[in-house]
């Protein structure tokens, strides 16, 4: 570990102290003047049960310093190295914040047996800790960057092996301004010639190869990292987790974090958000019902048959914005597809659409029966798109990844270009949000979907 790397490491510690003592300081003075923080309202009486601000200091900001770099550490906001994105840490720092609350009050009504003196002052603290941190934090992150950007600090790494270093890791190598990247060498030989190398990393590790293991040897003699890229999982790099047998440490390979507990919470929040969108949506669906029926009869709803995860089949509800037997023209009409680059059948301006079908496949309102499919567990709000099965025949092993999780209403490629898309970047994308999926990237792929629409950009 570099030098630096360990000062600013240990400089987040003094900090976070400083904003948390800044912090309850403030939520004091807040409270002594009766600032509730609401612009234009007065909600706080006086304050008559606050101690002095010595005995406040003595008796709860010293201790409440300690237990919230306890609760910080517990969180691993002091790794000395890390590489979270900003989103993490500051989901971390919100955790922290919030599990204090707690912690406070759980000490005062459990312990202590009375209640906290000033119901305001803690949610004042717990929110102005949070900012507070975020701010010396981002801070001391703007400080190493700009040590790093003079040179110091900056991890030196090279790679070593037959085979090449991976393209996307050579270039995060490259891009990324924590390393500078010597480049590739092919032997022992060669990175005896190089100087003050921090890491090295080896493209083809064996076990059984002397190569490795003089490698190793070297490098634990000289004092410098070692990593190796493992042959199998280098080109799939996503969610990989460290397991173990027994003491034997193993890399194992997620396809999605939609496993366990993340499954559980997207299910929960299609059901919930899914019958909202029923109720609230309740008189435009009738509505277009009436529209549908008046204008082309019967059949309202057109039912297709798509793949669903595993292989399986899932009925897919849609307002029919077809003729009756668009299904039967459709064999006629497969030369005029402008979708070359793929098995998708589309075509601009489809002679098989009715009127009022248009108008509702312009603003995607013949998708709103979907919710529908959400509710009942056939679909999800966001996933990839529900797929054909005659498309599906035509599918590579790699395209068909997309059917580790539920299709969506919406998706990454939806809110990235829609229909004007390659089928080769639809698929990408697709394959991206499974590997990637959060709550966060969910919401804000709903929250894109509203824009989209609106704009009626790439809708066919």
């Amino acid at each position: 570990m570099k030098k630096s790397e360990a000062i600013f490491g240990i400089l987040r510690i003094p900090t976070d102290a400083l904003a948390v003592f800044s912090a309850l300081a403030l939520a004091y003075r807040l409270r002594l003047l009766n600032i509730d923080l609401v612009p234009g309202i007065q909600l706080l009486e006086p304050a008559s049960t606050l101690p002095s601000m010595e005995e406040y200091i003595t008796s709860f900001v010293f201790p409440g310093i300690l237990g919230f770099l306890g609760i910080a550490g517990c969180l691993s906001l002091y790794a000395l190295l890390t590489t979270r994105s900003a989103w993490n840490e500051i989901g971390r720092i919100l955790i922290a914040s919030f599990l204090w609350l707690v912690a406070v009050i759980a000490w005062y009504f459990l312990i202590k047996k009375q209640l906290f003196y000033s119901r305001m002052l803690l949610l004042h603290s717990s929110f102005l800790i949070a900012c507070f941190m975020m701010i010396g934090r981002s801070s001391i992150t703007l400080l190493q960057r700009a040590f790093l950007q003079c040179g110091i600090g900056v991890r030196r790494v090279v790679s070593i092996g037959t085979r090449a270093i991976v393209s996307s890791a050579k270039a995060t190598l490259i891009g990324d301004v924590r390393y500078q990247y010597v480049g590739h060498i092919g032997s022992v030989a060669e990175l005896k010639k190089l100087s003050e190398i921090d890491l090295v990393l080896q493209t083809d590790p064996d076990p059984k190869d002397a190569v490795t293991n003089t490698l190793i040897e070297y490098c634990r003699s000289e004092h410098i990292g070692y990593a190796f890229l493992p042959p199998v999982l280098a080109e799939n790099p996503h969610q990989l987790r460290t397991d173990y047998i027994g003491l034997v440490p193993m890399l194992a390979f997620r396809p999605t974090p939609l496993d366990g507990w993340g499954r559980i919470l997207k299910r929960a929040f299609d059901i919930i958000a899914s019958m909202l969108l029923i109720i609230c949506l309740s008189p435009i669906l009738v509505l277009l019902v009436l529209l549908v029926l008046l204008t082309s009869g019967f059949p309202i709803f057109y039912i297709s048959k798509r793949v669903g995860p595993n292989g399986t089949t899932i009925p897919v509800m849609k307002f029919r914005t077809m003729v009756k037997d668009a299904d039967k023209k459709k064999k006629e009409l497969k030369t005029k597809s402008h979708r070359t680059d793929g098995p998708l059948f589309k075509i601009k301006d489809d002679p098989r659409v009715t009127g009022i079908g248009r108008i509702l496949r312009r603003w995607s309102f013949d998708e709103l029966p979907q919710l529908f499919n959400v509710s009942v567990g056939h679909m999800s709000l966001v996933g990839p798109r529900p797929h054909l099965p005659e498309e599906v025949q035509k599918y590579s092993s790699y395209e068909r990844r997309v059917f580790a999780v539920k299709p969506g209403i919406t998706g990454l490629p939806q809110v990235s270009g829609r229909s004007d898309l390659p089928f080769k970047e639809e698929v990408r994308l697709d394959l991206q949000y499974i590997e990637e999926w959060s709550v966060f990237l969910d919401l804000w792929i709903l929250w894109r979907t509203v824009f989209v629409v609106l704009k009626k950009k790439g809708s066919d």
